[in-house]
């Protein structure tokens, strides 16, 4: 997807604030809780970057961006199964209990 009419460095900053907001759905209710406290963290440091630039500070949109996404880093998407990992589970001959089992170990889905 390109869009044309951005500067680069603002498309690659839109693109991190949407790296931060687009988290995957959890796939059962249960794991509803962890996707909205990760969320929520992730909103929080997309916020800060979108001020920062908006504000105009000196150190621009290339390093928002790089920021965001450390930032983003710090909250990667565990503590839940979500609907993309059930459904692999799914394809691999588990049954729905199994695929939506979260695998402590590792965060995602056994």
């Amino acid at each position: 997807m390109t869009t044309p009419n951005l500067p680069e460095p603002v498309r690659d900053l839109l693109a991190a604030v949407l790296e931060a907001l687009d988290i995957p759905h959890p796939a059962t209710v249960g794991g509803t809780e962890a996707h909205d406290r990760l969320l929520v963290d992730r909103v929080v440091h997309a916020r800060i970057a979108l001020r920062s630039v908006l504000r105009g500070d000196v150190l621009g949109p290339e390093w928002t961006a790089r920021y965001l996404r450390e930032r983003i880093a710090e909250h990667p998407v565990t503590g839940y199964v979500t609907v993309e990992q059930a459904h692999a589970a799914l394809d691999a001959g588990k049954t729905w209990s199994e695929a939506v089992t979260l695998d402590t170990e590792r965060g995602g889905a056994r």
